[in-house]
């Protein structure tokens, strides 16, 4: 089985890079680029720069996890041939979705549908948070409530109203919240690259011991960080709508087909988690809405804000996701509940200190609000 883990992630990091090549290619002959005189205020890149770039991520990635499937070792009792299919399947609305979005900015209405269909083709795969590990002890199970079958095309669904809701809002909360962290070189792509390694080394544990999520989070893994050679700063091709989705999508479905991880992504995702709820808060709290309006009060624009540069922003934000990550692999039950505790203070005092900065920066009648 290690042959095949190093055969995952080099596969999937090699596919990538070369389809990383072609697809910036023809972003550029297709004119699929982003300008940065159209948000000036909120882009750190002088010149166009091809968008697309997810879509490699999705081929490297998929290409290795088909390919594990094709051979053997991925499907598994806990991993059957529906969830590789349902995978495919999700990741094939969200490229078409992130495609058209790429070269049209669609609208917040238009954006919503694509992660949508591919949430509900998740679902329909038979992948859902059955349970919820209590970290105080013992399971909260969240299928009690099953409604009628549904059968389609001779295909059964059992729908499991709690269940699916759960599973619903928690893949559109990891997908917006990769989407919205999307806003610096290399951030989201390295950040897929340490969620996924630290998955893969929570599934090796004994109590765990599930070969087949260790090969989905290295096929992740490989192509994030076979993407990230390019989108390093400064950025030659961007992730785009669909690469930002699809690395939040994977996490959130680890977390969910390892066994009800949940407070393991929230400690491996807690900053932007944070951030994101913090950032709808305040645009709630002066009555605009909080998804059809961007601005600079995302964490990462606050750290440039402060003096930091494009880079040292970025590495300060993997080390704190590497820091909270590795906790989920050393804590236990209700060591995690207080480690997330941790995470909302260190939170809470890094937007304090980088408010101090940056007001000391602007002074007093240059600060924005």
């Amino acid at each position: 089985m290690t042959n095949w883990y190093w055969l995952a992630f080099g596969l999937s990091f090699t596919i990538t890079v070369v389809s990383t090549l072609v697809i910036r290619r023809l972003a550029w002959r297709w004119q699929i680029v982003d300008h940065p005189q159209t948000a000036p205020e909120r882009k750190r890149h002088l010149h166009p720069t091809p968008l697309l770039g997810g879509l490699a991520v999705i081929v490297g990635s998929l290409s290795s996890l088909w390919l594990a499937a094709a051979w053997g070792p991925l499907v598994q009792p806990g991993f059957p041939p529906a969830f590789v299919v349902g995978l495919g399947l999700a990741a094939g609305w969200i490229a078409i979705g992130g495609f058209l979005d790429d070269r049209r900015q669609l609208k917040p209405g238009p954006q919503i549908l694509w992660p949508l269909l591919a949430t509900i083709t998740i679902i329909v795969s038979g992948i859902g948070v059955r349970f919820i590990t209590n970290p105080f002890g013992g399971l909260l199970f969240l299928n009690q409530w099953q409604l009628l079958p549904i059968t389609v095309g001779g295909l059964t669904y059992q729908l499991t109203l709690w269940a699916d809701l759960f599973t619903a809002v928690w893949l559109m909360g990891m997908m917006y919240t990769t989407k919205i962290l999307d806003g610096l070189d290399g951030l989201v792509s390295g950040i897929g690259v340490i969620g996924a390694l630290i998955v893969f080394l929570l599934t090796l544990r004994p109590e765990v011991n599930q070969p087949s999520v260790a090969i989905l989070a290295l096929s992740l893994a490989g192509a994030a960080a076979g993407f990230l050679i390019f989108n390093w700063h400064p950025a030659k091709i961007f992730l785009g709508e669909s690469g930002a989705l699809y690395i939040g999508l994977l996490l959130g479905v680890m977390a969910i087909i390892s066994g009800g991880k949940i407070a393991t992504a929230l400690l491996i995702m807690g900053l932007p988690i944070l951030d994101l709820a913090w950032v709808i808060l305040q645009r709630l709290s002066r009555n605009r809405s909080p998804f059809r309006t961007a601005d600079r009060r995302h964490l990462h624009f606050r750290l440039l804000d402060a003096g930091l540069s494009t880079r040292q922003s970025v590495l300060m934000l993997y080390g704190l996701t590497l820091l909270f990550g590795i906790s989920t692999l050393l804590f236990h039950g209700r060591q995690k509940v207080y480690a997330l505790l941790v995470l909302v203070g260190l939170m809470a005092g890094l937007a304090g200190w980088v408010a101090r900065r940056a007001s000391r920066r602007a002074g007093p009648d240059q600060l924005k609000p």
